[in-house]
């Protein structure tokens, strides 16, 4: 027994070397050029989340390019915008894959029932972690990594994101291809290469998520201000 365990601590730690070390060597480095270490260091091990915003049309088309074979998911609330569905679709049939979804069995007539009602606006944090985090950890079983499409710019809370980084939360590797990237890279790439998009966007949504919990954004504000909305949160939760 202390034989086994001897050897899984001596693979775990030359695995966080490994991506300690990648991750110097990938600083500032392209998305493409991440990908291609992510996919080659990681094979089938490796999933893609996307939660369809601007940053996850422009993560999925670059990842297409690097490798056409994709596993990608999402985590279906209940509660997304019709025109999110609809990108799903438009998603799927442009790159010919299919783009599974994770979802809570606690229907929202049951969320009702047991939290009472508009739970998000009383609690949030609860709300996310029934719809969001808790389907993120079946989505992420028997995963070695996996690929957001979060920047650095874009909260505090992701200011110090790595190209590949260890999620301690999750217990497996982070790539943040994206990471690098200002806003207005991920908006040159979706129009260079026509990549389907929210039309929401055009709308004033910066940053999209569920229904009750997401509002256009008015000139000058942060693009994260239209989530939770009267909230000092800022972040769902999956990336803490």
């Amino acid at each position: 027994m202390a034989q086994t365990q001897l050897v899984s601590l001596t693979s775990n730690l030359q695995l966080l070397v490994r991506i300690e070390e990648a991750a110097k060597q990938l600083e500032n480095a392209s998305p493409h050029k991440i990908l291609e270490w992510a996919f080659a260091e990681f094979a089938e091990g490796i999933t893609i989340a996307t939660g369809f915003g601007a940053e996850g049309a422009a993560l999925i088309d670059i990842a297409a390019q690097v490798n056409p074979q994709l596993d990608v998911f999402f985590l279906d609330t209940d509660f997304l915008f019709a025109e999110t569905y609809e990108l799903r679709r438009r998603i799927e049939e442009r790159y010919q894959i299919e783009i599974r979804a994770f979802k809570t069995a606690i229907t929202p007539e049951v969320q009702e029932q047991f939290y009472g009602e508009s739970l998000w606006t009383r609690d949030p944090d609860l709300c996310c972690r029934l719809r969001k985090i808790e389907p993120l950890q079946e989505a992420l079983q028997g995963r070695k990594a996996w690929v957001t499409a979060i920047r650095r710019e874009q909260t505090a809370a992701r200011a110090n994101a790595q190209a590949a980084e260890w999620d301690k939360r999750w217990n497996l590797v982070k790539v943040n291809p994206l990471a690098f990237w200002s806003k207005q890279q991920v908006w040159r790439h979706i129009f260079q290469n026509q990549v389907p998009y929210n039309p929401l966007h055009n709308q004033g949504y910066l940053s999209i998520g569920c229904t009750h919990c997401t509002r256009a954004v008015n000139v000058g504000e942060d693009e994260r201000a239209g989530r939770w909305a009267g909230f000092t949160k800022t972040e769902c939760g999956l990336h803490a």
